[in-house]
């Protein structure tokens, strides 16, 4: 109780004050993540909860609900699960959910949504399925929907850690729902796979694959070049480095930082920095590196989001850190003066001292105010899925803040 009240003491003194924490759900244990799509309407979340065991779908109640426990259905029982996301694999017009599980169970779920939207809240209206071939063969950590080989349904992109591990896509069968007949084709070799960002990096009109892989001979960050519909899709694809491979990379992000038109790569990286790989060309060959510290009295890094966070029409740095021992922070934004290119950015709080593991972070607009709030989930701490309430609202040209009501009416932004 006294270490709590000082550091509340410490926060209060601090120049500035964290933002309004609101929680979405902390009834399970080990919040692993936080994924989104839409299901009915607003972005939904889907999580898996690692030391709970099962895996939630949480449904976005809208605006004027948001700061409530959100709506939630349980899809499965998902032992150490790492990854959950949603796909509507059987394009029956109803988002199922994929997850991803390590430890002991290294195995790839399928969740079958029921397909009456009546039904999507009751947990036994929804089927749980394995993919037979993925059954055992490594550690899962991560997945994405990515359409590959221009036939049949969505197929999937997913990778493990350990000595076995790779990075792969699972090719959709004629019947999704066949789910013997998915067939594993590895890409790379991996040891800890991070990211999984579906992305076209040399602008040659298909989509390559940037990965972060924070363990073992080939870690870094790099992409993985499309070779192009065909039997060269199912073997190894080719590596690009960006860089990197001289740290653990943690999860990554693409975003405009200059705002030149140019996609450019950001990654938090071990101890407490951002790698920002500026693209030079199109080629997805040469990219310029600088290091941005986080700011100080934080953990070591985990996750990276860029927005503009105050409303000044220039990106921001949203970081988030596993091992934020109080009284250090795990959730901090940062803004830059003169370039987003200096290493020198300035820090602002969001979390402060309240959790010590936290997970990706996505940047909306959920009280539809104006300005982009905070998601996240909190492992260590049982905080659970979170979101921080941005203080910094919308204006138009005069100064007035924008409230939902003058943004209906179509009056201006900056």
């Amino acid at each position: 109780m006294v270490l709590w009240m000082m550091l509340a003491l410490l926060v209060a003194g601090s120049r500035e004050q964290p933002w309004t924490r609101h929680v979405i759900d902390d009834t399970s244990r080990g919040a692993d993540g936080v994924r989104l799509a839409d299901i009915d309407g607003p972005p939904d979340i889907a999580t898996g909860w690692e030391e709970g065991g099962i895996s939630r779908a949480y449904i976005n109640p809208g605006p004027a609900r948001s700061r409530e426990k959100w709506p939630a259905v349980t899809v499965g029982n998902t032992p150490s699960v790492e990854d959950a996301i949603f796909v509507d694999l059987d394009q029956d017009g109803a988002m199922d959910m994929v997850t991803c599980c390590e430890g002991k169970t290294r195995t790839v779920f399928v969740h079958w949504s029921p397909r009456d939207p009546n039904q999507r809240m009751s947990a036994t209206a929804w089927q749980q399925d394995v993919i037979p071939v993925t059954q055992d063969l490594m550690q899962w950590m991560f997945a994405c929907p990515m359409q590959i080989d221009g036939k049949d349904g969505i197929d999937l992109v997913v990778g493990g850690k350990g000595v076995d591990a790779w990075i792969g896509w699972l090719r959709s069968p004629a019947n999704p729902r066949d789910l013997a007949a998915w067939k594993w084709h590895p890409m790379s070799k991996v040891g800890w796979l991070m990211s999984i960002l579906p992305t076209d990096m040399d602008a040659d009109g298909d989509v390559d694959i940037l990965l972060t892989d924070r363990r073992r001979e080939r870690r870094g960050c790099r992409w993985l070049e499309n070779p192009g519909i065909g039997d060269a899709q199912n073997k190894e694809w080719t590596s690009h480095f960006l860089g990197g491979q001289q740290v653990e990379v943690m999860f990554a992000t693409i975003a405009d930082l200059d705002q030149d038109g140019l996609q450019d790569v950001l990654i938090a990286a071990k101890e407490a920095q951002v790698l920002c790989f500026r693209r030079l060309d199109d080629s997805g060959r040469r990219w310029a590196e600088t290091r941005i510290p986080f700011p100080e009295n934080m953990g070591t890094a985990k996750a990276v989001a860029v927005g503009d966070l105050d409303s000044d029409d220039r990106p921001d740095i949203v970081v988030s850190c596993e091992n934020a021992d109080p009284p250090k922070s795990g959730v901090k934004w940062m803004s830059y003066d003169k370039s987003p290119w200096d290493s020198d950015w300035t820090g602002h709080e969001i979390s402060g001292p309240a959790g010590i593991k936290f997970d990706l972070v996505q940047l909306l607009d959920l009280d539809a105010d104006g300005d982009l709030d905070v998601l996240t989930c909190e492992e260590a701490h049982n905080l659970g899925i979170l979101w921080y309430e941005n203080p910094h609202r919308r204006r138009d040209a005069a100064g007035t803040p924008l409230t939902p009501l003058s943004r209906e009416r179509g009056e201006s932004h900056r």
